[in-house]
């Protein structure tokens, strides 16, 4: 009979995702997020604020279930790295040795459930969520490590995260697998789960988080249909078609540019609905505003108005899975200022990024490109900004106006063009897809140092009066 079920529940879903044009892999990750909701809702009116030791098998239970749900016996393999995780920081502590033993062993671990599990294609597998918990488990590390330095000589961030004790093996799995955050995200640190579980992160009093929650998770919803509807009218496969190619160049341009802003919307909606359960859940909270409001952004992936309003790839970058960014910037970047040199801290941080994101060539050429993308609007805003008189033109009348339109399309028309390879993945598949559009944008970005003294000429010309303005004040 249980046999029986379960080729029903298979055929039923499978049907569904014929139905609403997704893989079926795609709606069991889509059921698992949502099914985040009601679990946060029982813990809140049975177990918040209760025995902790409750609270983490309950949490335990519910993502284990989840992940019994997509992946079946493959669960073992998260299993395997929060046991090895916990045995690491039992023997060795906070110490960094241990932290380059977590480091490489769950990178390595990461690697080659790529390996195993790669195909032509972005796959929903278990090294899907693993990805997730490699960083999770990482910063564990760190942050105990951290906990055993002087905490004057720590940075904020550090401070904020920083575990002075050796969390227990049911500590790590519940943060492990916390149900909202388990399959795409957020990261949170330990500590802040330990003081959400205490009930000092809030307080004990039952937080008024609902209406924000179900009010982020709605705008997921909305930008999981728009995705879906466009991603029916550009599909990928399109990108490399007869007819694309049939197409003139600039018209080339704009289909990729409206292509990556759908093909976006998938993640933005995922880290949406998923931040929505973190916020129901109480987990999310941040203080409190000016005006005494609570303040529950604490586990946000995506800023959406600074996203949608981008006129810069800086801004697509401060907006854009801003979590993940910012657990690169303090346990990647921030931890080699020892070598002094900004350029070699950004290329180690976007070199982890792409390994981080498995073996696809894609990756590589995509982080390539925020390299020199980022190198190039920092170098030209710090030029710009020199000169007050061209500033204040670019930011008055119509010109204000204009200067928006162009920056907008030239925001959306690149970040295709940026995007591309990281959807594509095979080398061929991206390289047809460059070819396409002639390498435009590795010649006007990556060919800013040929060029670029000639623009500064003019920019000189035009400009006025130059104050100098130190470099790290524009980056």
């Amino acid at each position: 009979m249980a046999s029986s079920a379960g080729l029903e529940e298979m055929s039923f879903l499978q049907w569904f995702a014929n139905l609403v044009g997704a893989p079926e892999p795609a709606l069991r990750l889509l059921i698992s997020i949502l099914i985040g909701y009601p679990l946060v809702l029982i813990h809140r009116y049975t177990l918040y604020c209760k025995s902790p030791s409750l609270q983490h098998l309950y949490f335990i239970v519910c993502g284990v279930s989840i992940a019994l749900f997509n992946y079946g016996q493959n669960i073992v393999h998260s299993a395997i790295c929060v046991t090895v995780e916990w045995l690491l920081l039992l023997v060795m502590g906070g110490t960094i040795k241990s932290v380059i033993f977590s480091f490489l062993f769950n990178m390595t671990y990461l690697l080659v459930g790529y390996y195993m599990t790669g195909t032509d294609t972005y796959d929903i597998k278990w090294s899907m969520p693993h990805c997730v918990l490699t960083l999770r488990l990482i910063a564990l590390t760190y942050d105990v490590y951290d906990g055993t330095k002087d905490p004057e000589k720590l940075s904020g961030d550090q401070q904020k995260t920083a575990l002075s004790f050796t969390p227990t093996l049911v500590e790590i799995a519940a943060h492990t697998y916390f149900p909202a955050s388990f399959m795409v995200g957020p990261q949170f640190s330990m500590r802040r789960y330990l003081d959400f579980v205490k009930g000092s992160l809030v307080g004990c009093e039952l937080p008024p988080c609902l209406v924000p929650g179900l009010l982020r998770g709605g705008l997921g919803l909305l930008y999981l249909v728009i995705y879906q509807v466009g991603i029916g009218y550009i599909p990928d496969e399109f990108i490399n078609s007869a007819e694309y190619f049939e197409l003139p160049l600039w018209q080339r341009h704009l289909v990729v540019g409206v292509w990556a802003k759908i093909t976006l919307y998938k993640y933005i909606s995922c880290w949406l609905i998923s931040e929505g359960v973190c916020i129901m859940s109480g987990l999310s909270y941040s203080g409190k505003d000016a005006n005494g409001n609570c303040l529950w952004n604490g586990c946000a992936n995506v800023k959406i108005g600074l996203y949608e309003g981008a006129t810069t790839f800086g801004h697509m970058i401060a907006s854009f899975n801003t979590n993940t960014n910012a657990w690169v910037a303090q346990y990647v970047y921030k931890r080699l200022r020892f070598l002094n040199n900004r350029y070699i801290s950004q290329a180690a941080a976007l070199i982890f990024l792409a390994v981080w994101h498995g073996f696809h060539t894609g990756y590589y050429a995509c982080f390539f490109m925020e390299f020199v993308v980022m190198n190039f609007e920092k170098d030209l805003a710090h030029y710009i900004s020199q000169y007050p008189r061209l500033l204040s033109l670019l930011n008055a009348g119509p010109l204000k106006y204009i200067k928006y339109v162009v920056l907008k399309m030239y925001v959306v028309i690149f970040m295709g063009y940026c995007l591309g390879p990281f959807v594509l993945l095979k080398l061929h598949k991206w390289w047809q897809f460059y070819y396409s559009l002639y390498f435009s944008g590795h010649i006007f970005f990556a060919g800013w140092p040929l060029y670029g003294s000639a623009v500064k000429a003019l920019i000189k010309a035009i400009g006025g009066e130059r104050v100098r303005v130190e470099k790290g004040k524009t980056d």
